[in-house]
């Protein structure tokens, strides 16, 4: 290459590396606002700046903070627009940082319903100058920028059981079952270290007032300190014989407390590294510890339904306050020390007189187990979060009330189906409900209940006019769309009818269930009667599906295999053998030569229906496989993950075509009949409805 081009080449970088890093910067410095409001709400100057090797997100975040009070409040209408934006990103970071393809779906699914012409504007470009195939939300499924959640801090393999914060507000702690402890920076999301060293979960982690030292608790019955800045393992704390469930440190940062499964707490010295002192009296697990501010007295709750408040001072007899009628989850304590916030199994929140162990007030509102428990510094708000309905509540201590609730259907949706005129969705949620949907305007048209346990699958017949539901209390429902009215109840299973294992034959007079009591049912869809059960299956089958012509059964279980079985006869002609766990989902082609399983081992498999052969495994999301969909005309495979994704792939190349990321794990998918509209229920209770672009044919 010349010389000359070469220089060219150089200049060209060079500048772009100057326009995507100090214009901003240069156009609020010299008042040019109007050129900086333009650039941050161009499509192509985000991507780009995205995109770059010197840059990134978070240097892009950092470009909308550049504006000082006086700037911000002559435009406020700008700097709404601005901030709102900013929002997306930051919510959106963890994501893009790992995938910069998704940064347009995100957007779509966090601004559509900020109807402001730059927004839209904003909008309109990335759908239009987007290159490849990506996945648009129809309706605004994501957390919305500008509300509460600020960022989500991603990088943990496992569960994350335990977080803590630094009285400066700069790091986050958290602890996770893949046994590490990990330190982020709050502002910008990164990961700053990963503190390795116990050799089973980590159940619990605390930091010490002056955001030197950090404590975690494991399930391998230690307790360690660890310096904050170094990362380094300070000293190790052994004595508990079993899991620790809980750890705190008092506010002068020289005594550790523990609570643990072997009934006691632990009172561990950090200046002297003396024997720790153990109190006992709990007759179950300890499952949460406090300490007050003056570090006085310390308050444990446990699965024996009671919490203690323990005189460190003294050694006095523990006083015990008792009213809940199950485990003893979570406890905080007011900063004054007057007052004890405690949550629990029993699904309420008590508030007691630290003095007298009186309860002042009982907080009622959650439908399943309070697992935490927090308190304001001034001490007027409670926080609270469960383990199953997907919310968090927060309670004003003076009027006795609850003031908001976060969450989404009020549970996670674990099936969704879509009718054959691709008019409307069904989707089915462990809140015991069948909802369903106009997928034309996205809305809800309709709530089915009847079902006393959670709704672990559903199917519509072919004309549309009937919804099937199976459910976790062992019966499948008949449901008359015309009507609104259950028609049948179908009970003869002995255990759940479970995820995504319902199905409807083509000529709309046969139901097929699956079961954890290891069978197949067939029913008649007009009498209710049950004329077949398939036995085969050495655990529970969590998935069927059946081909177009109504002649074959496929089900997928817990014991590995897909089966395929003669509908009429009951015979099992083909057992498929390949995935190295539990099977979660199957579907069939529409013309009945090809099963799609999806399974626990976190792969696709594509089978080849005559043969019993697996021509092709679909790799790529990093967690279990929980929901597989097929387009009608059998070109395309969609499915759901617990790695909160939901993807597109080629079914004759294998090939990825598209990945959506949502805020939680993906149970339940289908697909309209034309193959561009996907629908995909989350465990937050969402319904998204995903618009395939730039496809192709």
């Amino acid at each position: 290459m010349p010389a000359t081009n070469k220089k060219s080449l150089s200049d060209k970088s060079y500048s772009q590396k100057a326009y995507l890093g100090k214009f901003p910067y240069n156009l609020v410095n010299s008042g040019n606002l109007t050129k900086y409001f333009q650039i941050l709400t161009d499509y192509q100057f985000i991507s780009n700046k995205i995109n770059h090797p010197d840059f990134g997100i978070q240097a892009l975040i950092e470009d909308y903070d550049l504006l000082d009070a006086t700037q911000t409040a002559t435009h406020p209408d700008q700097t709404k627009t601005l901030k709102d934006i900013q929002s997306a990103l930051r919510l959106s970071a963890h994501i893009v940082t790992q995938d910069e393809q998704q940064l347009t779906s995100q957007l779509w699914g966090r601004l559509q319903t900020i109807n402001t012409p730059a927004m839209q504007t904003l909008l309109t470009q990335a759908q239009t100058t987007h290159p490849h195939p990506w996945l648009r939300p129809l309706t605004p499924s994501l957390t919305q920028a500008g509300g509460r959640l600020l960022r989500t801090l991603s990088g943990h393999s496992e569960s994350v059981y335990a977080i803590a914060v630094t009285a400066d507000g700069k790091w986050v702690i958290s602890g996770s079952w893949d046994k590490t402890v990990k330190v982020w920076n709050l502002e910008t999301g990164e990961e700053q270290l990963t503190l390795s060293g116990h050799s089973s979960y980590v159940q619990a982690v605390a930091v010490t007032a002056d955001g030197t030292r950090v404590i975690s608790g494991s399930r391998d019955k230690t307790v360690k300190v660890w310096n904050l800045k170094t990362g380094e393992e300070q000293l190790t704390l052994s004595g508990h014989s079993s899991s620790v469930q809980a750890v705190a440190v008092t506010a002068d940062g020289t005594r550790v407390i523990s609570g643990s499964e072997d009934k006691t707490v632990k009172v561990w010295n950090l200046k002297t590294g003396e024997k720790p002192l153990t109190l006992s009296g709990h007759s179950s697990s300890v499952q949460a510890v406090a300490v007050t501010a003056d570090g006085k007295r310390v308050i444990s709750g446990s699965e024996d339904k009671t919490v203690k408040v323990w005189n460190l001072k003294t050694g006095e007899k523990p006083l015990t306050l008792s009213g809940h009628s199950s485990s003893v989850q979570a406890v905080a304590v007011t900063a004054d020390g007057t007052r004890v916030i405690s949550g629990s199994e029993d699904k309420t929140v008590k508030v007691w007189n630290l003095e007298t162990g009186e309860v002042q007030l009982t907080l009622s509102g959650h439908s399943s187990s309070v697992q935490a428990v927090a308190v304001t510094p001034d001490g007027t708000r409670v926080i609270s979060g469960d383990s199953e309905e997907n919310t968090m509540k927060i309670w004003n201590l003076k009027t006795q009330k609850q003031e908001l609730t976060l969450s989404g259907h009020s549970s996670s949706v674990q099936a969704v189906a879509v009718t054959a005129d691709g008019t409307r969705v069904i989707s089915g949620s462990r809140d015991k409900t069948v909802k369903i949907w106009n997928l034309k305007t996205q809305k809800q048209e309709l709530t089915l209940s009847g079902h006393s346990s959670s709704v672990q699958a559903v199917a519509v017949t072919p004309d549309g006019t009937r919804v099937i539901s199976g459910s976790r209390d062992k019966t499948v429902k008949i449901w008359n769309l015309k009507t609104q009215k259950q028609e049948l109840t179908l009970s003869g299973h002995s255990s759940s009818v479970q995820a995504v294992a319902v199905a409807v034959t083509a000529d709309g007079k046969r139901v097929i269930s699956g079961s954890w009591d290891k069978t197949v049912k067939v029913w008649n869809l007009e009498t209710g009667e049950e004329p077949l059960t398939l036995s085969g299956h050495s655990d529970s089958v969590l998935a069927v599906a059946v081909t177009a012509d109504g002649k074959r059964v496929i089900s997928g279980s817990w014991d590995k295999t897909v089966k395929v079985w003669n509908l009429e006869t009951g015979e099992e002609p083909l057992t498929l053998s390949g995935h190295t766990r539990y099977l979660l989902a199957v579907a069939v082609t529409a013309d009945g030569k090809r099963v799609i399983s999806g399974s626990w081992d976190k792969t696709v498999k594509v089978w080849n229906l005559e043969t019993g052969e697996e021509p092709l495994t679909l790799s790529g999301h990093s967690d279990s496989v929980l929901a597989v969909a097929v387009t009608a005309d059998g070109k395309r495979v969609i499915s759901g993950s617990s790695d909160n994704t939901v993807k597109v792939w080629n079914l004759e190349t294998g090939e990825e075509i598209a990945t959506f990321s949502g805020d939680s794990d993906f149970y339940s998918c289908a697909v309209t009949p034309d193959g561009l509209t996907i629908v995909a229920g989350d465990a937050g209770g969402m319904v998204h409805f995903l618009k395939l672009e730039n496809a192709g044919e």
